[in-house]
């Protein structure tokens, strides 16, 4: 069983900074691309933050260029980000999502239970 978790989240100031993590673990094979998603309040849907792919290539959302930095460490098999100057707007619940080749199960895409983010004035 394939299982992401995130851990990092919590509450700050605006201006501050959060450092976001996600580790898989589970019958992996390997790890393609990884990536942070973000669900505001009273959104419907998540919205794309940041990508990264197996080569280090990454994108990011307009909203947060120059603010967030995305990695990962392949050895440990996680994926973090890096908020600084973090914005009311940043609110919001993460959600990491990694596109996993496992025993059993194949090439898929999985994502971790989320980890909130408030950030106040």
């Amino acid at each position: 069983q394939v299982q992401l978790v995130e851990s990092g989240g919590g509450l700050v100031q605006a201006g501050g900074s959060l450092r976001l993590s996600c580790a898989a673990s589970g019958s992996i094979v390997g790890i393609n691309d990884m990536g942070w998603y973000r669900q505001a309040p009273g959104k419907q849907q998540r919205e794309l933050v940041a990508t990264i792919t197996g080569g280090g290539s990454t994108n990011y959302a307009d909203s947060v260029k120059g603010r967030f930095t995305i990695s990962r460490d392949n050895a440990k098999k996680s994926v973090s980000l890096q908020m600084n100057s973090l914005q009311l707007e940043d609110t919001a619940v993460y959600y990491c999502n990694s596109k996993i080749y496992a025993l059993g199960s194949g090439l898929r895409g999985y994502w971790g239970q989320g980890t909130q983010v408030t950030v106040s004035s």
